[in-house]
C-alpha cells in the first residue's frame, strides 16, 4: 500500500500542491481500520482539487470542460436509488428509527458480511480519501471521511462538504465513515440486498457502505439522513431546505422538494447565501450543513441565473450527465439525452455573495415551495403555524408529463417535510420541533407556488419567474406583511390582494382559468389528494393542525 498525502484547507480550490509518499504501513492501515480495508494500492489523502481533477482526467473517468469543470457520466443511474436503501437494526435504532419503505432494516450480521466483501473486492485497488465535516456550526460539527475508488468522487465529496483546515483534516476523527465503491454488484440472494444496488447506514459501527451505483447525491444524501438522525437528539432541527440573509441581517428559510426553485430563489444577488439545500435550526439560529451546492442545471441559462451558471465554467465543478459536444466538450445545458436531472457540484465559495461562516439568525420569514402543475394553488398565501405544520407534514409538489418514463399526466407527490426519503425519524418528530420554533421566533410563513397558471400542466403555463421573484422579494422585505388577505375557497389559505409586481389577476389561480367549473373539479381532487396523504398522521398531532387542511 502506498499511502499519498497533501495538506487540506479551509478554502476550496486552494491547497498544498505538494504530497508526500509513505511506505505500507506508516498511516493508510490506519486511515481505513474502521471499515477493514487493507489494499495493495495507492491511498490518495486529501489531494486538493487540481490534483484530483489530474488523477480523473489521467484515469479516464471524466473529460474537462470549457473553464475547467469536470464532466462525468454516472451510468445507468442518473439519480438516487431509494428503494435500495437500508439502514441496520440493531439494539441502538431498533426502537427509534421509522422503520418503513423508507427505512428498510438490514441485519447487523448481513452488513459485517456485505462489508468484508466489499473491502476484498478493492483489496489491489487505488482509494481515495477526504476527511471532512458536515455542520457549520462548531458545536455540532459532525467530523466525516469519505472514501471512493473515483477521484472525481472524491472531488465531488470535497466540494460538497465542510473542508477543515490541514491540521484538523490530518487529525481527526471521523464521527462517520462513508465507503463508495460503484464498481461493487451485490447479489441479493447472498447479500440481502433488493437489488445489485445497495446505500446501507450502519449507525453503531458509524459507516454509510454504498455500491453499485456511481451516482455521487447518494454520498451527500447519506451523510444528510446521519444529520437528520443525530442532530435532534441535540435539540437541533434538520431541515431539507436552503437559506440567505439580507442586509438587515434577517434570515429566510426556503424548503422544498427538486424542481421547486430551492436553489434558484435562494441564490439572490441581492442577499448573502447561507447554504442552498440542507441546515440546522438550533438556539443560535440557522448553520448550513454543507461547504458546497449541489444545484440541478437542466436548462440554465446565464441571463434567468448568472451566478450558478458561472460555476459550470469553473474550475473543479463535477458535472453529472451533462451533455457537451465531443469535439469542443461545449456545454449543452438544455439537452435531456442523458436524463432530467443533470446536476453540478461545486464549492459555496463559487457563488460571489455565499456567506463565509455559514450561520445565520432565527428566520423572519419560512417559504414553503411547491411546484403545483395542476394550476389551483396560489402563487403566495399566508399560513398559520397549524397550517404550515400541515403542509409541512404533506411536503406537496408535482411531477409532469416527460420527468419519468410513462408519466403522461401531472402526479400529486407527497414528501413529509419536503425531504422524507431522507428521514430516520417519524415526520411527526421534525413537524413538532418546527412548530415550536416558529411559535418561540415568530417566523411567518408561506407557500409559494412556482408551478403552472392558468391551467394543469399541458394546457396552462408556468407561473413566471419575474413574477415569483417578486413575490418572494415582497415577503423578505416585508412588503405582503401587512396586507389584507382572503381565504382559499378550497384550501384555507390566506391569498393577498395584493403584491408589488405582480397582476392582481394572477394571485387568484380561478380568475387565470378559461373554465371555472373546470378550476373547481381540479382544485376538489388536490384536496382530496391532500387529505388522504395526512390521514396517516392524523392521530399523532392536535386538532389545530389536525383541521389547518383543505376544505
Amino acid at each position: 500500500m502506498v499511502l499519498v498525502e497533501s495538506g487540506g484547507t479551509a478554502k476550496p480550490g486552494v491547497g498544498d500542491a505538494t504530497a508526500s509518499r509513505a511506505n505500507e504501513g506508516s498511516g493508510a492501515h490506519d486511515l481505513l481500520a474502521s471499515i477493514g480495508v487493507h489494499t495493495t494500492g495507492a491511498v490518495s489523502r486529501n489531494l486538493p482539487p487540481a490534483r484530483l481533477v489530474e488523477e480523473v482526467i489521467r484515469r479516464g473517468e471524466g473529460a474537462l470542460g470549457p473553464g475547467g469543470a469536470v464532466l462525468v457520466d454516472t451510468g445507468h443511474h442518473t439519480g438516487r436509488s431509494p428503494q435500495d436503501k437500508f439502514v441496520v437494526r440493531d439494539a441502538v435504532t431498533a426502537d427509534t428509527v421509522w422503520w418503513g419503505p423508507v427505512n428498510r432494516p438490514f441485519a447487523p450480521e448481513a452488513f459485517d458480511a456485505l462489508l468484508a466483501r466489499v473491502a476484498d473486492h478493492v483489496s489491489g485497488r487505488d482509494l481515495f480519501v477526504q476527511d471532512l465535516a458536515g455542520g457549520a456550526d462548531p458545536a455540532y460539527r459532525l467530523p466525516i471521511r469519505v472514501v471512493t475508488e473515483h477521484a472525481w468522487q472524491s472531488l465531488f465529496a470535497q466540494n460538497l462538504f465542510l473542508r477543515p483546515d490541514a491540521e484538523t483534516r490530518a487529525t481527526q476523527v471521523p464521527g462517520f465513515t462513508v465507503f463508495a465503491v460503484p464498481s461493487f454488484q451485490a447479489d441479493p440472494a447472498r447479500d440481502g440486498t433488493r437489488s445489485s444496488t445497495f446505500v446501507i447506514l450502519n449507525f453503531t459501527r458509524r459507516i454509510v457502505l454504498i455500491g453499485g451505483t456511481e451516482y455521487a447525491g447518494e454520498i451527500k444524501k447519506s451523510i444528510f439522513t446521519v444529520l437528520n438522525y443525530l442532530l435532534p437528539q441535540q435539540g437541533i432541527l434538520p431541515m431539507h431546505a436552503s437559506a440567505n440573509i439580507g442586509e438587515d441581517g434577517t434570515t429566510a428559510l426556503f424548503f422544498g422538494l427538486s424542481g421547486t426553485g430551492k436553489t434558484t430563489l435562494s441564490t439572490d444577488p441581492a442577499r448573502t447565501l447561507i447554504g442552498d439545500d440542507e441546515h440546522g435550526w438550533g438556539a443560535n439560529g440557522l448553520f448550513n450543513f454543507e461547504g458546497g451546492c449541489y444545484a440541478k442545471v437542466i436548462n440554465l441559462s446565464a441571463s434567468a441565473e448568472p451566478e450558478i451558471f458561472a460555476t459550470t465554467h469553473q474550475f473543479g465543478t463535477v458535472l453529472e450527465n451533462v451533455v457537451y459536444d465531443p469535439a469542443t466538450h461545449v456545454l449543452d445545458l438544455d439537452s435531456e439525452a442523458k436524463t432530467e436531472n443533470t446536476r453540478g457540484a461545486y464549492p459555496l465559495d463559487f457563488i460571489p455573495n455565499a456567506s463565509a461562516d455559514g450561520v445565520g439568525g432565527h428566520p423572519a420569514h419560512v417559504l414553503l415551495l411547491t411546484c403545483d402543475a395542476f394550476g389551483v394553488l396560489p402563487p403566495v398565501s399566508r399560513l398559520t403555524t397549524p397550517q404550515a405544520l400541515y403542509h409541512f407534514l404533506c411536503g406537496y409538489t408535482a411531477k409532469v408529463a416527460g420527468t419519468e418514463i410513462g408519466l403522461t399526466a401531472p402526479e400529486a407527490t407527497f414528501s413529509s417535510c419536503f425531504g422524507e426519503p431522507f428521514l430516520p425519524l417519524s415526520p411527526v418528530t421534525y413537524a413538532n420541533m418546527l412548530g415550536e420554533r416558529l411559535t418561540r421566533y415568530g417566523s411567518r410563513v408561506w407557500l409559494v407556488n412556482t408551478g403552472w397558471t392558468g391551467g394543469v400542466y399541458g394546457v396552462g403555463k408556468r407561473m413566471s419567474i419575474a413574477h415569483t421573484r417578486a413575490i418572494v422579494r415582497a415577503i423578505l422585505e416585508g412588503s405582503l406583511d401587512h396586507v389584507a388577505v382572503t381565504p382559499d375557497p378550497h384550501f384555507g389559505m390566506g391569498v393577498p390582494v395584493s403584491c408589488p409586481g405582480v397582476p392582481t389577476e394572477v394571485l387568484t389561480p380561478r380568475r387565470t382559468w378559461a373554465d371555472g367549473d373546470a378550476f373547481d373539479a381540479t382544485a376538489r381532487d388536490l384536496a382530496g389528494r391532500f387529505a388522504a396523504r395526512f390521514a396517516q398522521f392524523a392521530n399523532e398531532v392536535g386538532p389545530e393542525v389536525r383541521t389547518a387542511g383543505p376544505h
